[in-house]
């Protein structure tokens, strides 16, 4: 397999149209192209990320496959969306943890969209359990959560994000110095990258060295969730 050297133009150019025309028509029609300028880069995208994200974790994968593995779903889940339309328009890889086979568990993410470019890390909506589980590691840590938060090589380049409840959850103190956290319904750090990176031969090495930057941030939810990173 050749070497990966970025994505191009060409591929955000096909999201910009697919946003344009999203429908199932014009999707077949193009077919070809979607698989030539999506699906086939993001894939040898996720098999050159497989050596460097084990030296992140070697508890996360890379798994270069069309379904089930990192590369995430074209289709749109539509069933419960006032927005009918069937097709993603950006590109979702994520590295999950091996103990985790959905998008709740820690996990790293990159989101490919025109003028939407991003990393993440964290763990997304988590179910209840899980979700009472973190929160309850933050109030019973809440040194070690301000020290991972506040810390200069994460805060540089990312921003803790997501939804958080109007009012603090029952069973945990109103007046906790950490209240404002313990709220958060997700624990996620994004970090912006510009368009121009996609394209270059760096891209790899760029996103690697962003996610090395959360390696504390996903281990403390790993400990929280009982998890080994």
């Amino acid at each position: 397999m050749p070497a990966f050297n970025g994505f191009t133009p060409a591929t955000i150019k096909f999201l910009k149209d697919l946003k344009k025309n999203n429908t199932k028509e014009w999707f077949a029609d193009n077919k070809n192209s979607y698989e030539e300028l999506v699906r086939e880069p993001a894939l040898d995208f996720i098999t050159a990320m497989s050596k460097p994200i084990l030296k992140v974790s070697t508890k996360f994968e890379a798994i270069p496959k069309k379904v089930g593995g990192s590369l995430m779903r074209v289709y749109r889940d539509v069933r419960f969306s006032a927005d009918k339309t069937p097709y993603k328009t950006n590109i979702g890889i994520q590295f999950r943890h091996v103990a985790g086979k959905d998008v709740h568990a820690p996990g790293f993410y990159f989101h490919i969209e025109p003028g939407e470019c991003f990393v993440g890390a964290g763990v997304w909506h988590p179910a209840s359990d899980p979700l009472y589980k973190i929160r309850s590691y933050i109030a019973e840590h809440p040194e070690k959560w301000r020290k991972i938060v506040n810390s200069k090589k994460l805060s540089s380049e990312f921003e803790l994000v997501g939804d958080s409840l109007t009012r603090p959850p029952r069973g945990f103190d109103k007046e906790h110095p950490e209240i404002e956290h313990i709220k958060r319904k997700d624990f996620i750090v994004l970090a912006a990258i510009e368009e121009e990176q996609l394209f270059s031969a760096e891209l790899v090495k760029d996103v690697a060295a962003l996610y090395k930057k959360t390696g504390d941030f996903v281990s403390l939810l790993c400990d929280a969730l009982d998890q080994p990173f």
